[in-house]
């Protein structure tokens, strides 16, 4: 298919360049930031995600620094009482080929840039635009200089530049719902039960919650609550919040929750926005991948997941045809029904809140499903 061009070196970009380097292809990732570094949070990857690293030769690596939830665990908000409780850990191995793993984001952006060579990314090089012609895509850059490729996908996130110039603005909609995150030493829970799980406490309201899950190999207890709140609108994940009004908000919570955040020294927060699923992802030589042609809610931890999932698909798609039509169409056919479907689902929030097996999101392999 000749050059490819990338735009954006988060999960997606770069999964999608390593499929695409191994299986022969000529890239580039563009990515605005100067250099990498260690920022963002935790992650949540499921076995759906985590089979997709392992098959792009990374999957080892998140190994060393991550921990293994032993179980899915749903529990009611003021009686603490259990509705669902799914095996994970090696049963999740045995069912779905893949454990679930939770980590820092940042031990999964390392091994994934540790996998492709120095001159397949540039950094500092933020794109600004694109304009498409008969034999190929000129990216602007907002140095004032330009890159040129055959095709060019767009994994540029929520804000996505590509997504804007192929379909134009958005106009994403506030839930009124805002979200917390913390990160607390396991050391400083005695007595909370089920620190090795992930678990969720269901509120009253679909939009009422609070998740916890293990971060590096279980020495830390990651922390994420939601709730309606109007008057809050800034959708950056890197804003602080106020430690004193996120225990206000859940004081109705069981007890055993609340010792949770009692321990949070310190929380960021950020309002929520949903999109609608887009009806194409591809216009001409260009395509997207990940948050900037589905971005979800998190109720289902599944962004991250369903953007390694769209990198592995598309580059096997591109692989299996020789023109980019083809190929593109490959890919949506492929993967638009899963992702609108999870998308919805995280918005309606009530998967697995009292029974379930998660097969249908879990067992899925995107090394196998058809493209040709």
């Amino acid at each position: 298919m000749g050059s490819i061009a990338i735009s954006g070196a988060g999960i997606g970009g770069l999964s999608a360049a390593i499929a695409l380097r191994t299986l022969g292809h000529d890239v580039v990732v563009y990515e605005q930031a100067p250099k990498f570094a260690r920022v963002g949070a935790d992650i949540n990857l499921t076995p759906n995600a985590v089979r997709a690293l392992d098959g792009l030769g990374v999957g080892d690596a998140l190994r060393e620094t991550a921990a293994r939830p032993t179980h899915r665990i749903s529990r009611t908000y003021d009686t603490g009482e259990e509705t669902s409780r799914l095996p994970m850990g090696d049963t999740a191995e045995r069912d779905y080929g893949a454990p679930q793993l939770t980590m820092h984001r940042a031990d999964v952006m390392t091994a994934l840039e540790t996998s492709l060579p120095e001159e397949c990314v540039r950094l500092g090089a933020r794109v600004t635009g694109i304009s498409q012609e008969n034999d190929g895509v000129v990216l602007a850059l907002a140095d004032g200089g330009e890159a040129r490729a055959d095709v060019v996908i767009g994994a540029d996130g929520i804000h996505s530049v590509v997504r804007t110039a192929l379909f134009g603005p958005e106009t994403p909609t506030f839930t009124g719902v805002v979200a917390y995150r913390t990160v607390v030493p396991v050391e400083e829970l005695a007595g909370v039960a089920n620190l090795d799980a992930f678990t969720k406490w269901w509120g009253p309201d679909i939009n009422t919650q609070i998740v916890t899950f293990p971060l590096n190999r279980g020495r830390d207890l990651f922390i994420f609550a939601t709730i309606p709140q109007e008057g809050w609108y800034e959708e950056s994940w890197t804003r602080p919040g106020d430690v004193a009004e996120l225990r206000d908000l859940y004081s109705g919570f069981h007890p055993e929750a609340r010792r949770l955040l009692d321990a949070c020294s310190d929380v960021l927060k950020s309002a929520l926005y949903v999109r609608d699923p887009l009806p194409s992802w591809t216009v001409g030589r260009a395509t997207l991948l990940g948050d900037a042609c589905h971005p979800m809610m998190p109720f289902m931890a599944q962004g991250a997941g369903q953007a390694i999932e769209d990198a592995v698909v598309l580059a096997r798609a591109i692989d299996a045809h020789a023109d980019h039509p083809a190929a593109f169409a490959a890919y949506e056919a492929a993967r638009r029904e899963r992702t609108a479907r999870i998308q919805i689902s995280s918005r309606d929030n009530a998967w697995l809140k009292e029974s379930g097996t998660g097969g249908w999101v879990y067992g899925y392999d995107a090394w196998t499903v058809p493209v040709a």
